[in-house]
């Protein structure tokens, strides 16, 4: 049973005595404990390790028992720590190296500690926004891989959502998730949809300059260490508009009860310009992600996923229809709730 009572993880000890050993061999040290990690989203085996000559790392796994989804991520997470270094290392925990033994596949990385948020105390959340425009500044324009996934085969499919109608499953599905506010939910789609559509397509074909995306930039996977960002977790690095990598760091502050997305945007633009274009078509596109995974099913292993984003799809909705000129989608009370509609920025009736 896990801490928290919904990632299961095994203990240190469960760890085969060959990938321990090998452990030990690549770090240069015996491994004195290994404390488990908790937190996150899926159960993967990860361990803060404390070394016999004082020194720490981080470790990080997949092994038999993890599904073919962790096995992938973890895969091209490696590729990015092995291929990337000159791009990701100022911002990624130090890689030492991978081990992959008795049907485990580990990295062991710098340890940097436990998060740094939430709370999203305006700060914090300024700090980070503008360290992230570093970020994507440090490689706009530049020439990068060919193997990093491009705009158009990332986007285009998530893109084409709002296009689809009233009919595809996905917005069937976030009309029932809406409950009793399911009649006011599938008018205010319909009438948004043309909208919603128009802008989210533009995101695939939004001009150069790009720039090098973590595409997962949220308070699991970010660390705020001696005045400097640091990003964990890089399966999902790609090439594409930086704008979209910061408004989904941006939903994700305002989600976790931290500023509104909008000032965290304009914190971001005050180190980096903005095109206002690409981010329409940025926020448009988070909410039609978001709309096509929060109704379904909880995945096994992964009970809070599911709640988590429909948080995000109410911020990420609610904050398009601002930038689009939409009515307020009032109808979300029924997906999320009254206090976690308005925390998102949509006001009732009769309020400001």
């Amino acid at each position: 049973m896990s801490r928290t009572g919904v990632e299961p993880k095994p203990p240190w000890r469960a760890v085969p005595v060959a990938v321990r050993h090998a452990v030990e061999a690549m770090l240069g040290s015996q491994v004195r404990r290994g404390a488990r990690v908790w937190g996150g989203y899926g159960p993967s085996p990860t361990y803060r390790l404390r070394l016999a000559d004082g020194r720490g790392a981080f470790f990080k796994a997949v092994n038999p028992a993890s599904n073919e989804f962790m096995h992938s991520a973890h895969a091209r997470e490696e590729r990015a720590y092995s291929e990337l270094d000159q791009l990701i290392g100022p911002w990624a925990p130090t890689f030492y190296g991978a081990i992959h033994c008795a049907g485990w596949d580990v990295m062991l990385l710098e340890d940097l500690g436990p998060k740094s948020a939430p709370p999203w105390m305006p700060g914090l959340a300024r700090r980070v926004a503008q360290a992230l425009a570093d970020f994507h500044t440090s490689t706009l324009g530049a020439s990068l891989p060919d193997w990093l996934p491009q705009p158009g085969s990332l986007l285009t499919p998530m893109a084409a959502l709002w296009g689809r109608g009233m009919e595809t499953e996905s917005l069937r599905g976030v009309v029932d998730m809406a409950g009793d506010q399911h009649d006011a939910a599938g008018r205010w789609l319909e009438a948004a949809l043309p909208t919603l559509a128009q802008a989210s397509r533009r995101l695939p074909d939004v001009a150069p300059p790009h720039a090098l995306l973590h595409f997962d930039v949220r308070s699991d996977n970010l660390r705020w260490v001696h005045g400097r960002l640091r990003l964990v977790d890089w399966p999902h690095v790609a090439s594409g508009p930086p704008e979209l990598d910061a408004a989904a760091f941006a939903q994700s502050v305002t989600v976790e009860g931290g500023p509104a997305a909008e000032q965290v945007m304009a914190w971001y633009g005050e180190r980096s310009p903005l095109r206002g274009d690409a981010l329409d078509a940025s926020v448009a596109w988070l909410a039609a992600f978001f709309a096509y995974h929060a109704w379904r099913p909880d995945i096994e292993g992964l009970p809070r996923l599911r709640p988590f984003q429909r948080q995000q799809l109410a911020v990420c909705l609610a904050w398009a229809a601002r930038r689009l000129d939409l009515p307020p989608p009032l109808w979300l009370t029924g997906v999320v709730g009254r206090e976690s509609l308005l925390a998102a920025g949509v006001a009732e009736p009769g309020r400001s």
